[in-house]
């Protein structure tokens, strides 16, 4: 950690905290460190007191800036050190830059803030950046997005240490939905169609809470207090899109989330998005994603030994 650290990737370390109550023991001691020691600033001015680099943890969790910037020798050094020293080196949010300055990401999959990515792919070119994830685990590196996907990230650790139970557990401490996916898109369709008027998000909303249903323009023009002519022309002027395709970008975020957890036939991931069946979902992925979801959930490598299953 150095000068101008984001304080919501600190953040995140409370999920090890609640780890500790839940477990009834200090399963994880956590340690600030900075390359000097000292009191360290964040980006918002705040300080916290760190321990200069000493022995290496069992987890090294390196925390990015607000603005990236390359690393000292003797940092770069360290975490080098560390992807052979500790269990796992983790980067979060632009901490992603350090690690691939010591050498960490070179051909291996990796994420940052989406706002960064293409600049990490820039400078280090022997890195696999996937701009549009939310965490990723290649080995024993771990990398992550901005902001609130550090939250998942540190819960996935828990997990992958003990128990989705426990994680479960600790997400509900947070008050935050249960650990997305890794390969969730670090955009959602609700944000991507920014609706202006509270009528045409209250319809968005209803939408991507009943996807079951069938969802018509009578229905969505209903939750948005709306006539259905007025609704579309209203849902078109502020989204630039017809309720149909963004009904079903909802219902595709849902089911690409849904095989990316691996606990359900495609059948049922068809019904419980409104698809109804296997074609018509395979058609709306082929259209949006460029291949259909069995490619999908075997490219995210979410699912072992289901290839006679989901063979289309």
């Amino acid at each position: 950690m150095e000068n101008g650290f984001q304080v919501m990737g600190m953040a995140a370390l409370t999920a090890f905290e609640f780890a500790n109550q839940s477990l009834g023991s200090d399963v994880y001691k956590l340690t600030v460190m900075s390359e000097k020691g000292g009191i360290i600033r964040s980006s918002l001015g705040i300080g916290i007191e760190t321990q200069p680099l000493t022995e290496f943890p069992d987890t090294l969790m390196v925390v990015g800036e607000l603005v990236p910037k390359p690393s000292s020798p003797a940092l770069r050094d360290y975490i080098r050190q560390a992807g052979e020293q500790s269990r796992r080196v983790a980067g979060v949010c632009t901490g992603a830059f350090l690690l691939a300055d010591a050498g960490l990401l070179d051909g291996r999959s990796a994420t940052t803030h989406w706002a960064h990515a293409r600049t990490l792919q820039e400078c280090y070119p022997d890195v696999i950046v996937d701009e549009d994830r939310i965490f990723i685990q290649d080995g024993s590196i771990w990398t992550s997005a901005g902001m609130s996907s550090a939250i998942d990230l540190t819960l996935a650790l828990i997990e992958d240490d003990h128990s989705a139970a426990l994680s479960r557990a600790i997400a509900r401490k947070l008050v935050v939905y249960h650990r997305r996916p890794g390969g969730q898109s670090q955009f959602s369709a609700l944000l991507e169609l920014e609706p202006r008027s509270d009528r045409v998000r209250r319809a968005l909303i209803h939408a991507k809470e009943h996807l079951r249903n069938p969802l018509t323009v009578e229905e969505l023009a209903e939750a948005a207090s709306l006539s259905p002519r007025q609704f579309s022309r209203l849902f078109r002027e502020e989204t630039g899109q017809s309720p149909a395709k963004a009904v079903e970008r909802l219902r595709l975020e849902a089911a690409k989330a849904m095989l990316e957890e691996g606990k359900h036939p495609l059948e049922i991931v068809a019904r419980d998005t409104g698809f109804a069946d296997r074609d018509r979902m395979r058609r709306a992925f082929l259209r949006f994603f460029g291949q259909p979801p069995q490619s999908l959930r075997r490219s995210l490598k979410l699912i072992e030994g289901e290839d006679d299953e989901l063979a289309a």
